[in-house]
């Protein structure tokens, strides 16, 4: 297995016990709460395999709560996300699955408000690190080690040329794309990482673009 920094072996600066199983479900955590773009008001949290068994000894339940909150895997608060989550008025609920996963620490997350709902599903790969694997039903891997966009749309020709097109003229080089689809001719997601964030007035311009129906963002 080859490491391409020190910090791959010993992982982040990070609130402990674990790498996977604190830092890593925090990182997952906030990669929901930044793809949702707000606080949510409630979260339903459904662990499997590792993640069920031990997740009240690792910190699982407050790492996964504090990066709701939009707290980093370093942040002293994470030890008290219960208490900080409940003084927002966010209602958290923990649901241990005994179905098996395709990964041992894995994580899906259910939240949502007046205004709408979301759900994805994360594994902590180790390290702190973490990929996303299925977000509202589309499967993907989103790692979340680069800036990276989701661009929702209608599966149609001229919506992936309309974006990159955007992306070119503002010189923002793409790292990976994938472009995934529940149907042909229905709707369709593309996963764009980048080499650097992207300003928001590229963001509010690709949300003008031929068959775009949402543009979110999800920083390094």
């Amino acid at each position: 297995m080859k490491f391409r920094s020190v910090f791959d072996i010993i992982g982040p600066v990070m609130i402990g016990p674990s790498s996977s199983h604190t830092a890593g479900a925090a990182r997952i955590g906030k990669m929901a709460r930044q793809l949702f773009g707000r606080q949510p008001e409630w979260a339903k949290i459904y662990l499997y395999g590792s993640f069920a068994k031990t997740y009240k000894g690792h910190g699982t339940d407050v790492a996964i709560i504090g990066g709701l909150l939009d707290y980093d895997t370093f942040d002293d608060r994470i030890k008290d996300a219960f208490r900080y989550a409940e003084e927002c008025g966010m209602k958290v609920e923990f649901i241990e699955e005994e179905g098996s996963s395709e990964h041992p620490n894995t994580a899906r997350i259910h939240i949502g408000d007046q205004e709408g709902e979301f759900e994805l599903v994360g594994i902590s790969i180790g390290g702190g690190k973490a990929e996303i694997t299925e977000l509202n039903g589309f499967e993907l891997r989103l790692s979340g080690g680069s800036p990276a966009i989701l661009v929702m749309h209608n599966d149609r020709y001229g919506a992936i040329a309309s974006v990159t097109k955007v992306l070119a003229e503002k010189e923002i080089n793409i790292g990976h794309m994938e472009v995934v689809r529940k149907e042909q001719g229905k709707d369709a997601m593309m996963v764009i990482e980048t080499d650097q964030p992207i300003p928001d007035e590229v963001m509010q311009q690709l949300g003008t673009c031929d068959h775009i129906l949402q543009v979110v963002t999800i920083a390094d």
